[in-house]
């Protein structure tokens, strides 16, 4: 677990410039993640976390639509990044498997593409600390890739790295989700957008509300 984790901060911190740049569109070229982000800026009340939020766009856009959001990350160089490119936006280090954040006090939690670099053995885990800091009643929001396999990258933008990518099916992260006190209040599964510079796999966005 721990060597897992030091691998993901060390890949990130190396790449997050490269990572920002590369992918600074690619909200703009997803309209139906435009809308699930939307409806769950449109139900969600109170304050709210994105949890591996990278660079921060996934977290800018929120804050656009209204949501009283902040990120946080596992790497120090995507904080930084994200502070600098979203001044207005509270973005700190941190690990979403132990998240400085008291019981109960969030209405919304978003994991976008970040559960994917969870072990599976410890999904379960990291999703009961989604389900301590939500309030009963507040909403996730998850997205990640849908397959069964585990992509390792040594390199990535021309850099050395240790980075392990899963893809997950729908139907297992949805009997993990009630498993932690979830219930599923939608799920999308969309084909890649032609445009995309992500992998070309079909990728999955699940609303749940902590019961």
């Amino acid at each position: 677990m721990i060597l897992d984790r030091e691998a993901t901060r060390a890949g990130y911190d190396a790449i997050a410039a490269s990572y920002a740049e590369h992918f600074r569109d690619e909200l703009a070229k997803a309209a139906l993640d435009r809308a699930v982000l939307g409806a769950f800026a449109e139900l969600v009340e109170g304050d709210v976390l994105e949890v591996g939020s990278g660079p921060g766009g996934v977290t800018a856009h929120l804050h656009g639509l209204g949501v009283r959001v902040r990120g946080v990350d596992l790497s120090p160089a995507m904080v930084a990044l994200a502070r600098r490119e979203h001044p207005e936006i509270a973005f700190d280090v941190g690990d979403m498997a132990a998240l400085d954040v008291a019981d109960a006090a969030l209405g919304g939690l978003v994991a976008w593409y970040s559960l994917i670099h969870v072990p599976a053995g410890e999904v379960p885990a990291v999703l009961a600390e989604f389900a301590r800091v939500l309030r009963p009643g507040g909403h996730l929001l998850l997205a990640f890739q849908v397959g069964d396999e585990i992509r390792h990258h040594d390199e990535a933008f021309g850099h050395r790295v240790s980075l392990d990518f899963r893809r997950l099916q729908p139907d297992d992260v949805a009997a993990l989700l009630d498993a932690a006190g979830f219930d599923v209040t939608a799920r999308l599964v969309r084909s890649p957008e032609p445009a995309s510079l992500a992998p070309p796999l079909p990728q999955a966005a699940m609303l749940a509300r902590r019961r």
